[in-house]
């Protein structure tokens, strides 16, 4: 990427192990694309970096073509002549013997891959690393990978790595604020809706946004990566589910549909794949939370402020769920370069689609939405959609974002995404909303709404609404103050 933005957090804390001279192991984990291996590229700046990358998944792939590939690119970044071996243990101890006591990054990069074929892979890393790597003060050993579920499971959560882990970095896409500064510096003298229109598409993945050129509109860049016939992301669907979830991808697929219209309970999920108790759906769901593409939001008790059993599942990455929704249906006929819709922004109910993907750049960015509503962060209890069932006492409904304060106070926060100006008929449709959500008694409640199209002058005179918060005057304004989140 020519563009580096944010990560100030992982690199502090990727600096604090270098003061303190000693040997450390950390794990990255992070969506595809997200920059893990960039982030250490930054870090390693200045300093001596050895990166070895596992092979993706292919037909014969080996763990003995695993280790030549390990020798090959170890080798040709330290000028040796070509090394070959024949075990794990073998390749450690070679690269071990090549980088001394001096200060050192080594990244283990796709680590799945690397030693994903072979059982022995981590038996001889922990050893290495206990009888040898561990005493070298100047080390740092960085495991890196995209398969989120394979590092929590072999890494993670296994005894033979407990205690030895420094350091535990899960990368998360740039926050909303970053993105458009990202955008900025590149160029991109759009206003803050086509901005906006773009992240609705990419979210906040760097690899994305870099491939954005700023000469031309939003509707062009998201025709020209997404529906133009061999386009650099036309078949990045399909790439993620391969090296994610490879034979199993059709069941990951189907669930991820049942999300794209709006959250779900797991109960929901089963009735709609028609799928029996038990089974594997709870570990399906897991490991999708696990990948960062759909989110967990518990509902809880008002009263208490306990979370309660009920979770809704979420479809929160944006890049899958507009694939899912607007590119895999026409497949075809974008291979064919029969799909021209998107060239002139005309696609099929285009207003919903950004509407759904704003919602979930807001959901990602909750301080956001405390600073835009002037909340201390230390004054909530707890956050999240929030869905009241309907009981024969009560009306049910669903509420965009609830946020739960000392105090008893809760703040209801609707988000309505129109690039046209909202009249002022949605007063009426948030004081019902309002009136519907049941409150203990002793709590009191204000709402708040969200917009990028601008407001007609009654719904912003309304004494009704706690705040109306323009987003497009909100973000021109932090980004060009140097605010970053």
């Amino acid at each position: 990427m020519n563009l580096f933005l944010g990560r100030k957090l992982e690199l502090n804390r990727l600096a604090r192990l270098r003061r303190l001279k000693k040997a450390s192991l950390v794990v990255i984990k992070g969506r595809r694309r997200v920059g893990k291996s960039t982030l250490v590229e930054k870090f390693a700046k200045n300093k001596r970096l050895i990166s070895l990358s596992g092979l993706p998944p292919a037909s014969g792939m080996t763990g003995q073509k695993q280790r030549d590939e390990f020798g090959d690119q170890l080798c040709v970044q330290l000028g040796l002549p070509r090394a070959s071996f024949s075990t794990w243990s073998d390749a450690f101890r070679f690269l071990g013997a090549q980088i001394g006591n001096e200060e050192v990054i080594v990244l283990l990069d796709e680590i799945s891959w690397m030693g994903g074929l072979d059982p022995s892979f981590l038996g001889s890393l922990k050893t290495w690393w206990d009888q040898e790597a561990n005493k070298k003060q100047g080390l740092i050993l960085i495991l890196c990978g995209s398969i989120s579920t394979w590092i929590e499971k072999n890494i993670l959560h296994s005894t033979g790595f407990v205690g030895r882990i420094s350091l535990v970095l899960h990368l998360k896409p740039l926050s909303l604020l970053e993105s458009v500064s990202f955008l900025r510096k590149k160029g991109f003298t759009g206003s803050v809706y086509e901005m906006l229109k773009i992240l609705s598409v990419t979210g906040g993945i760097p690899w994305y946004l870099d491939l954005i050129d700023p000469k031309e509109s939003a509707d062009q860049n998201i025709y020209e990566l997404c529906f133009e016939p061999a386009s650099q992301l036309v078949n990045e669907f399909q790439t993620i589910f391969h090296d994610l979830f490879e034979r199993k991808g059709e069941s990951y697929r189907r669930i991820l549909q049942r999300l794209i219209d709006g959250m779900k309970t797991q109960q929901e999920i089963r009735t709609l794949l028609k799928l029996e108790e038990g089974g594997s759906l709870s570990e399906y769901l897991r490991n999708l939370v696990a990948a960062g593409f759909i989110s967990e939001h518990y509902q809880w008790s008002f009263k208490k402020g306990a979370l309660g059993k009920q979770k809704l599942y979420r479809l929160s990455d944006c890049f899958l769920r507009f694939q899912l929704k607007y590119v895999e249906p026409y497949r075809e006929l974008i291979e064919q370069g029969s799909y021209k819709k998107a060239a002139t922004g005309k696609l099929p109910g285009w207003d919903s689609i950004i509407g759904f993907q704003l919602e979930s750049l807001l959901l990602a960015n909750r301080e956001f939405i405390f600073h835009a509503l002037g909340i201390d962060p230390t004054t909530v209890i707890r956050d999240n959609p929030f869905i009241q069932t309907a009981t024969s006492r009560k009306k049910g409904c669903q509420i965009d974002y609830l946020i739960q304060l000392k105090m008893n106070s809760l703040m209801i926060c609707e988000f309505k995404f129109s690039k046209n100006e909202l009249s002022s008929s949605i007063i009426a449709e948030l004081k019902e909303k309002y009136e519907t959500l049941s409150i203990p008694r002793g709590f009191g409640k204000a709402i708040s709404l969200f917009h990028i199209g601008g407001v007609s002058s009654k719904v912003e005179e309304s004494s009704f609404l706690y705040r109306v918060v323009d987003l497009r005057d909100l973000l021109e304004n932090s980004v060009s103050d140097g605010e970053m989140s």
